[in-house]
């Protein structure tokens, strides 16, 4: 539990809050507190923020229904900005895009590695509700379950026969193939990553 009193808001009371997807890891935006919106943030387990251009305090979704649910809190170590881990309904941002920080200012916006299966989730399932001539995504699922599991079965197999052969490039290249499989059924069953990742979390106590 945070200790209010250890807190470093700055000269207009305020604090600044990094805000990160508890199932993504991608961070959402950047708000600012004050101690109220904080004690409210913990009070109700939904994140509350100041709004300095309306001079009040907003609950993240009032109006859009965008809620953020808290599940951890931190502070760092200067005791002058606080990280909000939240469970996000929605997406995080006005604009509607599932985060503030979708401009590149540096950098070829080169993708970072929880991004990578994400995008392949979006791009499954927009297959699966919209039929692409040539598409393989589409064809397995046009083909339904029975294909798709027959593919998973083969792509174990061939991860098998990779580790066995102990090239690493040929188990990164199985490996690769099984994991698209198992998204497509995941998809299937409007399952999504974050669905295992929680189970898989389990696992570690």
């Amino acid at each position: 539990m945070i200790d209010i009193s250890q807190l470093k808001f700055d000269q207009n009371g305020l604090i600044p809050v990094i805000v990160q997807d508890s199932s993504t890891g991608k961070v959402l935006m950047l708000a600012y507190m004050n101690r109220e919106a904080l004690e409210l943030t913990i009070q109700t387990g939904y994140m509350h923020y100041f709004s300095r251009s309306r001079n009040k305090i907003w609950k993240k979704g009032e109006t859009s229904g965008n809620v953020q649910k808290l599940k951890n809190l931190f502070l760092d170590c200067d005791g002058d900005t606080l990280l909000a881990i939240v469970e996000q309904t929605g997406v995080a941002c006005h604009t509607g895009n599932e985060t503030c920080f979708f401009t590149t200012l540096e950098g070829n916006g080169e993708k970072i590695a929880t991004d990578i299966i994400f995008s392949l989730m979006e791009t499954i399932n927009d297959r699966k509700q919209n039929y692409v001539e040539g598409s393989y995504t589409c064809y397995l699922f046009e083909k339904g379950l029975d294909k798709i599991v027959k593919k998973i079965g083969e792509e174990a197999t061939e991860v098998v026969i990779g580790a066995k052969n102990g090239q690493k490039e040929e188990i990164i290249y199985e490996i690769s193939d099984l994991m698209y499989h198992l998204s497509v059924l995941l998809a299937y069953f409007n399952l999504d990553w974050p669905d295992i990742f929680k189970s898989l979390k389990e696992r570690m106590k």
